[in-house]
C-alpha cells in the first residue's frame, strides 16, 4: 500500500484540530482589538500580524485535504507573509511615536554617537565622520535618519519581491518548468529560493538592526516575546520547507511531490497552533482596555474610607480615617466594521505609498548611472567632431598652398591632430 495514502487521512484529521484550535484562537483575538480599536496607529499593524495564523493554517489544510491546489495556497501564504513582516516593523515604528519621530530618535543617537569622545574625561571637539553603508553593519546608531531609509527599503523589498516570485512561480508551473521543490538547474524553482532566501535574510537583518537600536524605548511593550513569536513563523516556515525540499532531493524521504508538499502543510497546522497560544499572551488585547485621562471615555471615580483604631502600649488612640481615592477610565466599544474599515483604507494607502517610495529609491541609482554614461558618450562624440573639425581646415591649407610646401604643412597637420587628441 501507497504510505502516503495510509498516512493521509489521518494527517488531515490532526492537522484539521490545530488549524481550527489556532484559527478560532487568532480570531477570538482580532476581535478583542477590534472591538477595542482606541489606538489605530498600532492596532491596525497587530491584527494585521495576527491575521497570519488562521491565514497560513486554513490554506495548509486546504492544501493537506487538496494536493492539486498546493501551488496556488503557496503563493497566498508567501504574498501575505511578506506583507506581515512590513507590518510588524510598521508595528515599531507605531509604538515609537511615528515615522517622525523615530527619525528624530535616530539622528539623536546618531550625534551622541559622533560626539563621543575616544578617551572618557577628555575635551575634544568631534570629528567629522563620513556616513557609509558598511556603519550599518558596525555601528547603525551612527547612520541617523539613514538607517530608517535602509530598513524600511529591506522591509518593503521582501514584500515586492516575494510578491513578484510567487506569481512568476505561478507563471512556470502553467508552463511546466517551475519544478517546486526539485534542485534542478533548467527548473525555475531553485533560482527563485536563492533569491527569496537572499531577500528574506536581509528583511529580518534590518528588523533585527532596527530592534537593536530602539530596544530600550520599546520595552514597554515587550519587544523581545514579539519579535520572536513573530521571527520564528517566518523564519521556521520558510527554511522548513528548503530544508524538507534538500531531504527529499538527497533521498531521505519520498520524491513524490504530494510527500513534499503534505508534511509541510501537516507541520506548518501544529505551528499556527502553537503560535496563536503564543500571540494570545505577546499581543493581548487588554492594554488597549484603557485610556489616558485626557483621552474620550468614560470616567468614574471611586472613594473608599476604612476607620482604623490604633493603640499603642494598651492606650487607645482615636479612631484613624484611611481614604483611598480610584479613578477608572472605562474605554468605549468601537465598532467592528469602521475598525476593519480603517485598517483596510489606512493600511493599504500606507502600503502603496511605501512601495511607490521604495521603487523610486531602487530606480534613482540606475538613473544616475544612465545619465552618467549618456554624458561620457556625450564627451566622446563631442571630442572626436572638434577632431575632426581640424583635421578638415588643415587638408584645405594644404590644398592652398604651393606643392613645395607640403611636407611642412604636413607636419603642421599631424602635430595640431595631436594636440586635438590630447585636449579632448
Amino acid at each position: 500500500m501507497n504510505p502516503y495514502k495510509e498516512f493521509h487521512g489521518p494527517a488531515t484529521i490532526v492537522a484539521g484540530f490545530f488549524a481550527l484550535m489556532a484559527s478560532v484562537l487568532s480570531l477570538i483575538l482580532i476581535c478583542q482589538h477590534l472591538r477595542s480599536y482606541n489606538n489605530p496607529a498600532e492596532q491596525k499593524w497587530i491584527v494585521a500580524v495576527l491575521l497570519m495564523v488562521p491565514i497560513y493554517a486554513i490554506e495548509s489544510i486546504i492544501s493537506l485535504s487538496n494536493p492539486k491546489t498546493s501551488l496556488a495556497c503557496d503563493i497566498l501564504r508567501n504574498c501575505y507573509e511578506a506583507y506581515a513582516l512590513y507590518a510588524f516593523g510598521s508595528y515599531l515604528i507605531a509604538c515609537l511615536g511615528g515615522e517622525e519621530r523615530v527619525l528624530e530618535l535616530l539622528e539623536d543617537k546618531s550625534t551622541n554617537v559622533l560626539n563621543k569622545p575616544l578617551l572618557e574625561g577628555r575635551d575634544t571637539e568631534p570629528e567629522s565622520h563620513p556616513k557609509s553603508f558598511r556603519d550599518f553593519f558596525l555601528d547603525p546608531c551612527a547612520l541617523g535618519e539613514q538607517l530608517f531609509s535602509i530598513i524600511k527599503f529591506g522591509l518593503v523589498q521582501y514584500m515586492i519581491l516575494k510578491t513578484v516570485c510567487a506569481f512568476l512561480a505561478f507563471v512556470l508551473e502553467i508552463f511546466g518548468v517551475y519544478g517546486d521543490g526539485q534542485f534542478k538547474w533548467h527548473y525555475g524553482y531553485p533560482y527563485i529560493t536563492i533569491v527569496l532566501n537572499f531577500s528574506q535574510m536581509w528583511a529580518l537583518y534590518c528588523l533585527v538592526q532596527f530592534y537593536n537600536v530602539t530596544h530600550e524605548r520599546l520595552k514597554p511593550i515587550k519587544p523581545l516575546a514579539k519579535f520572536i513569536s513573530f521571527k520564528a513563523i517566518v523564519f521556521a516556515t520558510w527554511w522548513q520547507g528548503v530544508g524538507i525540499a534538500l531531504l527529499c532531493a538527497l533521498g531521505v524521504l519520498p520524491k513524490e511531490g504530494k510527500v513534499q508538499t503534505g508534511l509541510q502543510d501537516f507541520l506548518i497546522c501544529i505551528e499556527m497552533a502553537i503560535a496563536a497560544i503564543a500571540h494570545v499572551c505577546v499581543f493581548s488585547a487588554k492594554s488597549y482596555n484603557f485610556l489616558p485621562v485626557s483621552e474620550y471615555g468614560k470616567i468614574s471615580t471611586r472613594t473608599e474610607k476604612t476607620l482604623i483604631n490604633l493603640e499603642k502600649e494598651g492606650k487607645g488612640k482615636g479612631p484613624t480615617m484611611i481614604e483611598k481615592t480610584e479613578t477608572e477610565i472605562k474605554a468605549p466599544g468601537t465598532s467592528i466594521t469602521e475598525s476593519v474599515q480603517d485598517i483596510v483604507v489606512e493600511g493599504g494607502q500606507q502600503v502603496v505609498e511605501d512601495v511607490k517610495l521604495t521603487i523610486n529609491q531602487a530606480i534613482e541609482p540606475v538613473e544616475k548611472g544612465v545619465t552618467k554614461i549618456q554624458e561620457s558618450f556625450h564627451q566622446i562624440t563631442v571630442g572626436s567632431d572638434d577632431k575632426q573639425e581640424s583635421d578638415l581646415e588643415i587638408e584645405e591649407h594644404v590644398e592652398d598652398d604651393e606643392p613645395g610646401s607640403k611636407s611642412t604643412v604636413a607636419s603642421q597637420k599631424l602635430s595640431v591632430t595631436k594636440s586635438v587628441d590630447e585636449t579632448s
